[in-house]
């Protein structure tokens, strides 16, 4: 099947000419008839499967057939990142079209806030936004969405993770009740079909991939101690450049990654952190370089596990593994994307083994454990089915001791 058999608006069609889609996904072969057809639909797919645009280009047809000054579709999403990659694919997408977008995701000045305002009352035609700062707007009572059309929620299981369930609850409130609603997540948890029962009006559902990563990515795993980690990578990077000129590091903590890009950066590596005590403009600085391939190495918490969209990344590394094992397949997934293959590598320490032992369970394939460099000597032995437990390190009090008087 091609995209030219969905008889696309021209100018629509032009679009996707002009950007080389030729042949949908799996996804998109199925979403878009459903979407097309004006049905409610709960949507089960993977990082990486174009889901996107699957959810984009319908909208944006009927948008094109029946133009409109309105607000016809918001599209509500966990993170600001997936918001403005959302955001410039709906511009690609819409380029020969007369559509009009903005995302709203907070962090920025006055100035953002009432270009948003400006959006919101006089009619932008597709609104994407995160929970806390759309709800920011609504309360103040100024937000027109008595138009709206398609209500679209991306990575929902996601948004239910970071507890914005009352959030999404009170923002369909709203809303229209006669609305087209569509719903996508990379799992099917008990709470995400409790959310679309709630909802949805007897949806169409499409699973796509679920649990499997995709088939070009090269997994491995390296038993190491966590005090071998750095010293690893950097064994992994050092003199690569053009081999590995795009390389996401994911780990658990924020402190973590502060002081892995440290280290790094004095072994004259070309990294840069990504985190939440940057500024927004800071952080869309860092994925700009990043994306141009002026960056060799981005060292990001899992907020970027899901909701970037980058090509060509060669290698993802899990400094840490995930606690949950479906977050690995988002992390991996930021690698072999649109049918592209890359390698994605996996630090596991002695106390992570039944973790990862969980993963290689979901995902139904052993992920071979590969030597680590004599030079850094030996790691742990792999046996995840014994539990072996984290020491506990008692925490410093941050309060000084208050000396009573009496």
């Amino acid at each position: 099947m091609k995209f030219i058999d969905f008889n696309f608006e021209p100018s629509l069609q032009e679009g996707l000419d002009s950007m080389g889609f030729e042949n949908p996904t799996p996804i998109q072969e199925q979403a878009i008839p459903i979407i097309l057809s004006n049905k409610d639909l709960i949507g089960c797919a993977q990082t990486g499967t174009g889901k996107t645009a699957a959810f984009l280009l319908p909208v944006l047809n009927k948008l094109t057939a029946n133009p409109t000054e309105s607000t016809n579709t918001l599209i509500v999403v966990p993170t600001r990142e997936l918001a403005l990659q959302i955001d410039q694919a709906l511009q690609g997408f819409s380029y020969f079209t007369s559509v009009s977008s903005l995302a709203i995701y907070g962090g920025g000045d006055g100035s953002a806030f009432e270009t948003e305002k400006r959006a919101l009352t006089q009619g932008a035609n597709v609104i994407i936004a995160t929970p806390g700062r759309l709800m920011a707007h609504l309360n103040m009572g100024y937000v027109k969405l008595d138009q709206l059309q398609h209500l679209i929620l991306d990575e929902a299981d996601r948004m239910l993770d970071m507890g914005f369930v009352d959030d999404i609850i009170k923002i369909t409130t709203y809303l229209p009740k006669n609305r087209q609603t569509l719903m996508f997540s990379a799992t099917m948890a008990p709470k995400i079909r409790a959310l679309a029962t709630k909802l949805l009006n007897n949806p169409e559902q499409i699973s796509i991939s679920l649990s499997k990563p995709a088939e070009g990515v090269i997994q491995g795993a390296y038993l190491t101690y966590d005090t071998q980690k750095n010293n690893l990578i950097k064994f992994l990077l050092k003199g690569k450049d053009e081999e590995l000129n795009s390389v996401i590091i994911f780990l658990s903590t924020k402190q973590k990654v502060k002081e892995l890009e440290r280290d790094l950066i004095k072994a004259g590596l070309k990294a840069k952190a990504i985190h939440s005590d940057l500024e927004q403009l800071e952080r869309e600085e860092v994925l700009r370089n990043f994306r141009s391939k002026q960056l060799q190495i981005l060292v990001a918490t899992d907020i970027l596990s899901r909701g970037i969209d980058i090509e060509d990344i060669s290698l993802v590394i899990n400094y840490d593994v995930p606690g949950d094992p479906a977050d690995y397949i988002h992390r991996i997934g930021r690698t072999a994307r649109a049918a592209s293959t890359g390698v994605a590598l996996t630090f596991i320490n002695e106390f992570d083994q039944q973790k990862f032992a969980q993963i290689e369970a979901l995902i139904d394939a052993e992920i071979k454990k590969l030597p680590l460099p004599a030079e850094l000597g030996e790691g742990p032995a792999y046996n995840p089915e014994v539990r072996v437990k984290k020491p506990f390190v008692k925490k410093k009090s941050n309060f000084k001791k208050q000396i009573i008087k009496k």
